[in-house]
């Protein structure tokens, strides 16, 4: 194989990490909720998220004042919902009506669960020392939420510019981890 150059701007695309989430949020009894991508486990016990939220997004406001958030984890069948919350502002839009998404309350949060995504992570604000320079959030997950009836949850994963894979194959090697 003969290397070429690959432009820096589109780093992103080869080590885009998980699964598409969603991230939900509630600010004086308003909901709302964005498309989330640039995210990644820090700590398996307590578990610890880190994630981007932009100091542009309506949901940062509420993330910074409450300290707390739930992480839906949406499937392939809510792929075009996903999109489209991640195209508008929850400044203008309702996205739990537009986009007819059914809010269940949280048992440790205010942020709204999910009802249509196969997990919810209840997560509160542990460490904001990245915020300032780069927008990173610390969360501690401090109860988890699983749909039984979806068994075989398959997730999106964004690629950049629009596109998307979506996970498949489940293969199984020996591992000394748990």
């Amino acid at each position: 194989m003969q290397p070429e150059p690959y432009p820096l701007e589109k780093v992103y695309q080869l080590i885009e990490p998980g699964p598409v989430v969603l991230l939900t949020t509630a600010d004086d009894g308003q909901n709302n909720v964005m498309t989330m991508s640039w995210h990644m486990m820090v700590e398996f016990t307590p578990p610890m998220i880190a994630c981007v939220v932009s100091a542009g997004d309506h949901s940062y406001e509420a993330l910074h004042k409450t300290g707390e958030c739930v992480i839906a984890i949406p499937s392939v069948e809510m792929a075009e919902a996903v999109v489209g919350i991640g195209n508008c502002s929850g400044r203008e839009t309702d996205k739990f009506a537009t986009f007819n998404l059914t809010p269940a309350p949280a048992r440790d949060v205010c942020a709204p669960l999910i009802t249509q995504c196969f997990a919810n992570l209840e997560c509160r604000v542990r460490d904001t020392r990245m915020v300032k320079d780069y927008n990173i959030f610390v969360l501690e997950v401090v109860h988890a939420w699983r749909d039984p009836m979806q068994k075989t949850p398959r997730t999106i994963h964004h690629c950049g510019y629009g596109n998307f894979t979506v996970d498949g194959e489940v293969i199984t090697l020996k591992s000394d981890m748990p």
